[in-house]
């Protein structure tokens, strides 16, 4: 299914500075594409983005990383951090020339093909739907710490009816939720980086001081490269969130505050995903023991440092820390996995139920389906939660790959198709920064990543895992021709391409 044809400046689908100021009386300011209500606050969106997605993945995941070495966790950290920097200047051109939300999918069927927008948009559904069930795990998990009567899936079950039904509160609900959610994140990570510099310094009784030995004793790496280019794979899962104001562009009250928020994600990058890398490695070996616990859950570093320091209580303090991570990841992944199947369906590439929306701008049908999906955290009670955590991980590492590569690809392909319509790029709304050798990076560099990041599984050859690693590559090839096929999509051409529908102007 085609997009519309582009209408004229003055029926274009946006929403101009009148509308934005008028808002004030007005409590909605509806999608015309959507139905999606605008009720996120600057305040909201820049919290989402600087500390949203922040959730067990960073906190209890990244312990699978470190049994990499610690130099392996700060080198994965910081080149992932850097494709997602590259990554996310040419993300915010696309948003801030069209807050409307469907960046993934919508811009993809718009300015290269119907059936690639609609592969981008399903492999971003994908990330989600895999966090969501890591998240699912990990929170039933800590509860079985506290307590082990009720079954796990007893755990994954409650939650999961919980978190359904918080979300069809409204968007309105999920961004007060989430900005006081995320801010007792940023304060309990702060927290973990005092102690951890009192911990090393030598601060606690009875604890020498040791600075940064465990580089030394064991080592910083594992298995030399081989250990730098298995913890890419967790790392960009973790940064995976990163373009969350694409998505809540489309119900951000102001879109002209969208910059900011993406510059927050700058602060995110070094304050916490590099702080974390430093001293999950400066305070955990990674030769621990609990790392290597081959046990239904898995255990977090901060908990494993805690307790080296002699403070065996302090694992209490950290659950439930993580458990409020949980809490605010879960509720973004559903807000992400849902509003991206509404786009494809808006765009035909998925079901049109899933684009129904409630009173309130919440698509019921695509919260539904995306929490279902959650229910796939359920294999940890047959393979363990480390094992579940790893099967899940790699299926959704490639996907963010394919997703932030294609984001670069849409830059290009978009100023491209501005040039050749006779457009004066003076005229953007935003332009980013170093065009058009940034993007023409960030692309190549995310399709490098999407083909070594399973290199750790070629020798010794590791079949399940080499396919797990790289089942989505082959997939996301089928899926465009079966997109292609059924909906009979043309690749467009540059003078054609609909640079008008949904364009921001102001």
């Amino acid at each position: 299914m085609l997009l519309s044809k582009s209408k004229s400046p003055e029926d274009v689908i946006s929403t101009p500075v009148e509308s934005l100021e008028s808002s004030k009386s007005s409590p909605y300011i509806p999608d015309d594409n959507t139905n999606l209500k605008r009720e996120l606050k600057p305040r909201h969106t820049s919290f989402l983005s600087l500390a949203g997605i922040i959730g067990p993945g960073i906190l209890v995941g990244a312990s699978l990383a470190l049994k990499n070495g610690p130099l392996s966790l700060l080198l994965g950290f910081s080149i992932i951090g850097i494709v997602a920097m590259i990554m996310m200047q040419s993300l915010i051109v696309l948003i801030m020339n069209y807050p409307t939300g469907g960046v993934f999918s919508s811009l993809g069927c718009r300015v290269v093909d119907p059936a690639y927008g609609g592969v981008v948009g399903w492999c971003y559904f994908i990330v989600f739907v895999t966090v969501l069930a890591n998240e699912y795990n990990t929170t039933a998990a800590l509860l079985q710490f506290w307590g082990p009567q009720v079954p796990l899936y007893g755990y994954i079950l409650m939650f999961w009816v919980a978190f359904l039904g918080f979300q069809f509160l409204g968007v309105g609900v999920f961004g007060e939720a989430e900005f006081w959610l995320a801010s007792l994140k940023i304060i309990g990570i702060f927290a973990f980086y005092i102690f951890s510099i009192v911990y090393m310094s030598g601060g606690i009784k009875g604890q020498p001081a040791f600075g940064f030995h465990y580089w030394n004793d064991p080592g910083a790496l594992a298995n030399g490269f081989k250990s730098v280019v298995a913890t890419f794979v967790y790392a960009s899962t973790f940064y995976s969130g990163s373009e969350i104001p694409a998505i809540a562009a489309a119900e951000s009250k102001d879109p002209r505050s969208l910059p900011s928020v993406v510059r927050n994600t700058v602060f995110r990058i070094i304050f916490i995903y590099i702080g974390i890398a430093i001293f999950y490695g400066a305070t955990v070996p990674y030769n621990d023991e609990t790392l290597n616990a081959n046990t239904k859950a898995l255990q977090s570093p901060m908990s494993i440092a805690i307790k080296r320091a002699g403070w065996n209580g302090g694992a209490h303090l950290i659950n439930a820390f993580i458990i409020v991570t949980c809490i605010s990841a879960i509720n973004s992944s559903i807000f992400i996995g849902s509003r991206t199947l509404l786009h494809l369906a808006n765009e035909g590439q998925a079901p049109k139920l899933l684009k129904t929306v409630n009173k309130h701008g919440v698509p019921y049908f695509a919260v539904i389906l995306t929490n279902a999906f959650g229910l796939i955290s359920l294999m940890n009670i047959s393979t363990g939660a480390a094992n579940a955590y790893n099967y899940i991980v790699n299926i959704s590492g490639v996907a963010v790959f394919i997703v932030w590569g294609s984001v670069c690809f849409y830059h290009i392909r978009f100023r491209q198709a501005w040039a050749a319509q006779g457009r004066d790029a003076n005229d953007l709304t935003h332009k980013g920064l170093w065009y058009p050798y940034l993007p023409i990076a960030g692309m190549t560099l995310n399709i490098f990543l999407a083909l070594i990041q399973g290199w750790s599984y070629f020798k010794p050859f590791q079949a399940k895992d080499w396919v797990d690693s790289y089942i989505l590559l082959p997939f996301s090839i089928v899926l465009f021709f079966v997109l292609k096929i059924v909906n009979k999509t043309k690749w467009v051409k540059l003078h054609e391409a609909d640079l008008d529908t949904g364009r921001f102007v102001g």
